[in-house]
């Protein structure tokens, strides 16, 4: 059992497996919402040496002080940190509390308690550790669209007994209308959505995280481990950008932007166990400095469109020639911005100086190269609509250019990737890369200036569809075998499953493993099979298989 873990008394899971069950069995955001006292859990983040940050929600006709304790007992025999904290309407009832001057790599257990003596459900957490460190895992997740299905990989990955610390790349939650992305036909029953209008004012932002977070498997997930996190688009709106969103028109009566973007931030700030700050790391001993990037709303240009390059243009093949030599690899264009560029860069060569095995960054969208490969003109059928044709077509024009296959990642902002590639490889940092999005699994060999850079482990959506939705009828190895053809960083890919992946750090190796859930139709945790790469320091790419 993982070292990190054998202090911990089997019993005390199934104690914290009961200890919650009101809450866990709320049917749904509107009764929630509507529900008085300790609404939705509790859930903790932001982990230090010495410190974590504890959430829960209380909900009340007015502002309500509550207690927090901690204990490194579930009985709470010893309360040794804590204190009060007011759960405002303000901020939704929600209520975040920071606990100090506890004890490097130790599991604690929580709870608050209102005035009248209601407790909360007790949670766990733990803090980082520090100085020697000998082992430490992660589980990645992403992309958890809830109509689509049940969060059955949050369920498996709660049930587990070796988990240090949850990472969430983003796609929390999705603010379409009920209908639209999935359509009523393909949405699962019992699993609709508060609001059923797209989310765009606060109020709605805030109805749909009470929606999500009343799911009794991210609830258990949140009780028992400590995540930290960080948002995609569609926390905010589909493919955002600093100026916008494609899912965003103001002239359709949606209002400005800026306001929704400020209600999209507001309610995550209050919903989630995260820091005031946009972008942070973490410091796990001498073995590894996580990253948290932002690659959204902070600097991010608008992504590259096909559609716009083309535009009254006769000579397409032609055209996306040009704008593959000019206007796409345009060093001005910007992901992070200036300054995040120097502080994330800067943080590598810091965190190499100091010895530290591994540099991870875990942010949102895939690093790695992927291309159309010409086989894929077959996939979609002879009897597809004359306007998916022509997609299909200029995709393979595109890629014959040299263009890749999604303008939306990092593959959109080549010389932003570049500049981090490079940085990367001047600090001699081993770098890993973690990131969703995508709603597939792969994994990358990262290469700068023909050198190795580092790899990338992109987990698979919770429930969000991916390249199996849009090719019915190819195969898995069809599609991944013709990708990692056309694509050369590609090692391994699974393009069929929903689950997530899990990152195992020593201080000599990484082992990455991708866990495919059986569906999401149904609630049901079982797996349907795990893939296994691993990679030793140094090398920065993956070991052979």
């Amino acid at each position: 059992m993982h070292q990190l873990w054998g202090e911990l008394d089997r019993r005390v899971l199934i104690k914290l497996g009961t200890a919650g069950l009101a809450a866990l069995a709320l049917p749904g955001a509107a009764k929630a919402m509507a529900a008085q006292g300790f609404t939705h859990g509790v859930a903790s983040g932001e982990p230090g040496p010495n410190s974590i940050l504890l959430w829960t929600r209380y909900a009340a006709p007015s502002d309500t002080r509550l207690t927090v304790e901690l204990s490194e007992t579930s009985d709470f025999a010893r309360v040794v940190g804590g204190g009060n904290v007011t759960a405002t309407g303000d901020k939704d009832h929600t209520a975040k509390f920071a606990v100090e001057g506890l004890q490097p790599g130790r599991w604690y257990y929580y709870r608050f308690v209102a005035p009248d003596g209601t407790r909360s459900p007790v949670g766990r957490t733990r803090t980082l550790p520090q100085g020697p460190t000998g082992a430490f895992n992660l589980a990645l997740f992403s992309c958890a669209n809830m109509p689509f299905g049940w969060f059955n990989a949050y369920g498996h990955a709660a049930a587990r007994g070796d988990i240090d610390l949850c990472v969430h790349v983003g796609d929390y939650l999705y603010e379409y209308k009920a209908g639209d992305y999935p359509t009523v036909k393909d949405a699962v029953p019992g699993r609709l959505v508060q609001p059923t209008t797209e989310i765009i004012a606060l109020a709605d932002y805030r109805l749909r995280y009470a929606s999500y977070r009343a799911d009794p498997d991210l609830q258990r997930l949140h009780q028992l481990f400590p995540m930290i996190a960080q948002w995609d688009d569609h926390e905010f709106a589909n493919d955002v950008w600093k100026g916008g969103a494609e899912n965003h028109n103001e002239e359709e009566g949606e209002g400005r932007w800026i306001d929704r973007a400020a209600a999209a931030e507001r309610a995550h700030g209050e919903w989630m166990p995260v820091a005031d700050t946009r972008w942070r790391q973490y410091e796990v001993g001498d073995l590894a400095t996580i990253f948290l990037p932002e690659t959204r709303v902070t600097a991010r240009d608008k992504p590259f469109e096909l559609g716009d390059i083309l535009k009254g243009k006769s000579d397409v093949a032609a055209t996306l020639r040009q704008f593959a030599e000019t206007d796409y690899r345009d060093p001005a264009r910007q992901l992070m911005g200036a300054d995040q560029e120097q502080w994330l860069f800067g943080g590598f060569a810091d965190s190499v100086k100091a010895g530290t095995r591994w540099q991870v960054c875990a942010q949102q969208i895939v690093m790695g190269s992927l291309f159309t490969p010409p086989e894929s003109r077959t996939w979609f059928g002879a009897d597809q609509p004359d306007y998916v044709k022509r997609r299909v077509e200029v995709a393979q024009l595109a890629a014959k250019a040299g263009l890749p296959l999604n303008m939306d990642s990092w593959d959109g902002y080549p010389a932003a990737r570049d500049r981090l590639l490079a940085a990367a490889q001047r600090a001699d940092a081993d770098l890993v890369t973690l990131s969703g999005d995508s709603h597939n699994a792969w994994a990358f060999d990262l290469t700068h200036d023909g050198r190795p850079a580092g790899i990338e482990v992109a987990g698979q959506s919770i429930t969000s569809p991916g390249f199996e939705a849009y090719t019915p009828g190819i195969s898995d190895d069809t599609r991944v075998s013709a990708l990692r053809a056309s694509s050369p960083q590609l090692r391994w890919a699974n393009t069929r499953d929903r689950g997530y992946a899990t990152v195992a750090l020593t201080p000599e190796k990484v082992t990455a493993d991708w866990h495919s859930v059986a569906s999401v139709r149904t609630h049901d945790l079982k797996l349907t099979n795990s893939h296994r790469m691993t990679a030793a320091r140094g090398r920065r790419r993956y070991d052979a298989v």
